[in-house]
């Protein structure tokens, strides 16, 4: 299992620009899906050897808290969450009331603490990097987070007692994850599919540290259903913090094949959710969307509520959308039958001269916009990959590929095939050109 480093500190030290330097960009999702959000806390890093999961608490907020709730906070969720806590200081400031605080509630752990003094590229910290050795931690580091100095050297002390990162034994069995905000009764649905079939094979201890998995038996075939509700963190605080509930669908939406997104029809679709299903795009998951709570009156109608969802979330068209109430055990039924085509469509792959002969067809109906003077031309193309489905483009120049060509292509490819309730990955490479990824 991966492990999780967590970057600590209080405001303004530097936290989300030393993230992005980890990760080795900044992090931004798709551009063209409305509502999805701009930043993310957590991320996946490969140096060398090893894998990591990062998470950057100066993404985790808490508005309505005072500013050393805040810190709290945020240091609690790196306790928890970390193998490793990298604790973020100034280097042109020295210490604060603040920094001690962290450094209470650090030395309360037994985790591997590096004190990472940064902004150590101005003259200002030469007066104040000494000071942070009264913080009385082991490990400590000069960086510039800003001008990428000392980067590699951190991160060799954090990977210091690392193992080598190995792949897992394939788990052949569908993994889907019940993800969505708090409250909007995903444990409940959770509940309903293993009560309704009353064959539960065995629980089993989750490989993350906020999740439970349950083997669920259906039509003869074991699903792995990964409850991120399934374990409560200490104290109510952590349900108050919307991004926190964030990182945990992050964690098991990497573990997953399928994720279903849980709406509460009564409260209706709000900001989070988009941040959720954002993600889920991001990490090329199946996705199904489920509306819970069916069962309370509501104004719209299914139809209507349906035309709403596709209008908040314009460009998931082929995700299939079930609407039930967990609670009650109501049209619970009809969600396995939808995990099962999805399922189906993730693994499925496309025979290339069927693939061309719809692309060439594609193309002959709608061709490209030229820009000065040239036009893109689409040589070959083959699928690459599955989980989700992946197709390279061999073209005369990718930079002629606009955003809305790339969708009508994608739209080309599902008209004709049926990728139901599955991102699609286009790739364009110019002729002769080695793989850029």
């Amino acid at each position: 299992m991966k492990k999780t480093v967590a970057i600590v500190g209080r405001p303004n030290v530097g936290k989300s620009t030393l993230f992005n330097k980890i990760v080795g960009k900044k992090i931004s999702i798709i551009e063209d899906n409305p509502g999805v959000t701009r930043d993310r806390i957590y991320s996946e890093v490969t140096y060398g050897k090893y894998k990591f999961n990062l998470i950057d608490t100066g993404g985790i907020d808490v508005s309505k808290e005072v500013f050393n709730d805040e810190i709290k906070v945020q240091v609690e969720i790196a306790i928890d969450e970390s193998d490793v806590i990298i604790f973020l200081v100034d280097g042109t400031e020295g210490i604060n009331a603040n920094d001690y605080e962290v450094r209470d509630m650090l030395r309360k752990t037994n985790k591997k603490i590096i004190v990472a003094i940064n902004k150590t590229d101005n003259n200002k910290s030469l007066d104040h990097k000494y000071d942070f050795y009264e913080l009385g931690f082991d490990n400590y580091i000069e960086i510039s987070g800003e001008h990428n100095r000392g980067i590699n050297d951190l991160l060799d002390m954090v990977t210091s007692d690392f193992p080598e990162y190995e792949e897992e034994e394939q788990d052949k069995r569908i993994k889907f994850s019940i993800i969505g905000r708090p409250n909007v009764g995903k444990s409940s649905l959770v509940n309903a599919l293993l009560g309704e079939e009353r064959v539960i094979v065995s629980n089993v201890a989750g490989t993350t540290r906020d999740s439970t998995d349950s083997i669920l038996k259906y039509n003869n075939e074991e699903y792995v259903v990964i409850d991120t509700a399934g374990i409560r963190k200490r104290g109510k605080i952590y349900e108050n913090v919307e991004k926190y509930s964030l990182l945990r669908s992050m964690r098991a939406i990497e573990r997953s094949d399928i994720c279903i997104l849980v709406i509460d029809s009564v409260s209706g679709i709000i900001e989070h959710d988009k941040h959720i299903i954002g993600m889920a795009l991001e990490s090329g998951k199946g996705l199904i969307i489920v509306v819970n709570k069916w069962d309370v009156p509501n104004e719209l109608s299914m139809a209507e509520y349906e035309k709403l969802i596709r209008s908040e979330f314009q460009f998931l068209s082929y995700v299939p959308i079930v609407f039930l109430s967990a609670k009650e055990r109501k049209r619970v039924h009809l969600l396995m039958p939808e995990v099962i085509k999805v399922a189906e469509s993730i693994k499925k792959e496309v025979k290339t001269s069927v693939l061309n002969d719809v692309i060439n067809d594609a193309y002959l109906l709608k061709l490209p916009p030229s820009y000065k003077g040239k036009r893109l031309k689409i040589y070959f193309v083959n699928q690459e990959g599955i989980c989700p489905p992946k197709f390279t483009f061999h073209v005369n120049d990718k930079g002629l590929v606009h955003f809305s060509y790339y969708r009508y292509l994608e739209n080309k490819i599902r008209e004709n095939f049926d990728f139901y309730g599955t991102p699609i990955i286009l790739k364009f490479k110019n002729r002769g050109e080695k793989d850029d990824n």
